[in-house]
């Protein structure tokens, strides 16, 4: 086990902002939230698989740009992002709310909503207004903000392929999974066998091998996936995302991470010294307590 080591990454990461098709044609863009929501909807996979449904709706996938449902920790994060990162960047282009584009989001976006790229700057905007006007959880800003998140399509459709030059590009009539054949749907007939889908390179592509050095602006927030490849792997580690996150953890398609994965991330080994401290005629209760923290995850803890 490695002694655990404690240390905060400030995030922020971007992406290319051509949006192609399987054959290389550009693809209709979003023009506004409920626009982007309807083409990433995962509502019409509930029927056939509400066990999974249900569990992925209590995962922080099924609100990745709002956050915990109590408090909107990511709204708020991204709100601060434009105000103490895209403000004070002078080469941004960005002086007011009202100049954040779909380059400016895709800082957040990257990760916790990366279909953002097939969506017109109107939807940028619209975010953005919601972000400003949201104050408690459960206002019609939070309501329109929790429309965008990482649905069922978003990993075993658009993102279900990494080498699209050697497996192709996701085929748009498909969902992917861990076999072929037909599946019950209309608007996705099709399952197709994704070499992906059970590697950790699968959640690599949103949680983290480092700063983007081809991008504007360099960033960075998760860096899970590089600590797992450069550091774990490496030192004999053999589980891969899936099977802590998911098999392990009994949690299925609620992927959790501090919430509900601390005991088995962390072991802690306690000692504990009470005494007297006298000071000539005084004596006052006083006790050393040493506290070792072991990390027995496969990654850097924390991360984001």
């Amino acid at each position: 086990m490695r002694f655990l080591k404690l240390f905060f990454v400030v995030l922020l990461v971007l992406s290319p902002l051509a949006v192609f098709g399987a054959q290389g044609d550009v693809v209709k863009k979003a023009k506004t939230i409920d626009e982007l929501s309807k083409m990433y909807d995962s509502n019409s996979c509930k029927d056939c698989h509400a066990e999974i449904y249900s569990e992925w709706s209590k995962s922080l996938h099924a609100r990745s740009i709002f956050g915990p449902a109590e408090v909107g920790r990511t709204a708020a994060t991204i709100k601060t992002t434009i105000e103490n990162g895209l403000k004070d960047w002078p080469s941004s282009g960005v002086k007011k709310p009202e100049d954040v584009g779909v380059k400016h989001l895709m800082i957040c976006a990257k990760c916790h909503l990366p279909q953002l790229i097939e969506a017109e700057d109107s939807v940028a905007q619209e975010i953005v207004k919601n972000l400003y006007a949201f104050k408690e959880p459960d206002d019609q800003a939070a309501k329109t903000l929790q429309k965008l998140n990482i649905g069922c399509t978003v990993c075993h459709q658009r993102n279900a392929i990494v080498h699209k030059w050697k497996f192709g590009y996701p085929d748009k009539g498909a969902v992917y999974g861990s076999k072929d054949g037909e599946h019950a749907s209309p608007d996705f007939p099709k399952m197709k066998k994704s070499p992906y889908i059970k590697e950790a390179i699968l959640c690599g592509q949103c949680h983290g091998q480092g700063p983007n050095f081809d991008i504007d602006q360099p960033t960075q927030c998760a860096t899970l996936y590089s600590s797992y490849n450069f550091a774990y792997r490496p030192e004999g580690g053999t589980e891969n995302c899936q099977e802590c996150h998911m098999k392990k953890s009994k949690l299925g398609h609620n992927m959790q991470s501090y919430r509900a994965m601390g005991p088995m991330a962390v072991d802690m080994k306690v000692e504990a010294l009470a005494y007297q401290w006298r000071d000539v005629v005084t004596t006052t209760p006083a006790a050393s307590v040493q506290v070792d923290l072991f990390n027995k995850a496969g990654h850097a803890i924390p991360d984001g």
